[in-house]
């Protein structure tokens, strides 16, 4: 399936105003030319959204976190103690360290990691993941999507870690394994104010990806009573 045939089949499913899902992949050359982000770096996927693709390495990244979970930077001494005692997001160093070593962030590969908003693009060759910017009844829908092939207990995953391990550690770690999981992400309070009140993240890894465009229409979300009342919902909004 080529990027333009899904777009086609997701208006179809979730109507004109949901808005469209960001492809990331890594490259040798940069998509565009990024300044230098201060902090988090989502502060620049409404860019993205917006049509702007973005481009990352460990100069444009700020954030010691941001560079570690893409790949592009060590572990800093200071981010166990820092994530467990400052941000008191895990109750100890030790369990920083776990979490990071089993991400195997070593694997990763590319000088830039870029974001493009999927209509920009005209193939998912490169692509290690598709990111959605969901409200809770587009979550509704790729979830149950998710679900509809898959009968894992863990086709749907909700895993600790930051705004930038949910989204993109997680994701390369599952497409370098042909894993089948999907992703929820962005519940860490420090990647919140640069996202919607009433959004969240859903990844597709493109491993996972491939499958559940096969079996995308014949899922809820075509021809459906149940569904169709909810995309009119997402659609008034």
């Amino acid at each position: 399936m080529n990027p333009t045939t899904f777009i086609n089949n997701y208006r179809e499913a979730f109507g004109e105003k949901a808005s469209l899902p960001i492809i990331f992949y890594y490259s040798d050359q940069p998509i565009a030319n990024t300044e230098k982000i201060n902090g988090c770096f989502f502060k620049g996927m409404e860019a993205v959204r917006n049509g702007e693709p973005i481009s990352l390495n460990a100069e444009v990244i700020g954030c010691g976190g941001g560079k570690l979970y893409t790949g592009f930077g060590p572990m800093n001494e200071y981010i166990p103690n820092f994530v467990s005692q400052k941000e008191h997001y895990k109750q100890t160093p030790q369990d920083v360290v776990a979490y990071v070593d089993s991400l195997q962030l070593q694997s990763f590969t590319g000088k830039y990691l870029n974001f493009v908003r999927i209509d920009q693009v005209e193939t998912f060759d490169e692509m290690e993941g598709l990111l959605f910017f969901a409200t809770p009844d587009m979550l509704a829908g790729l979830t149950m999507w998710a679900f509809f092939d898959n009968a894992s207990e863990d086709a749907v995953s909700a895993i600790f870690g930051s705004g930038c391990s949910s989204v993109v550690s997680l994701a390369v770690r599952e497409n370098r394994m042909n894993g089948q999981r999907t992703f929820l992400g962005l519940f860490d309070p420090s990647v919140r104010p640069y996202v919607g009140a009433n959004e969240l993240s859903f990844v597709i890894p493109a491993s996972r990806f491939k499958t559940m465009t096969e079996t995308m229409r014949q899922s809820c979300l075509f021809d459906t009573r149940a569904w169709t009342k909810v995309k009119e919902r997402i659609n008034q909004q």
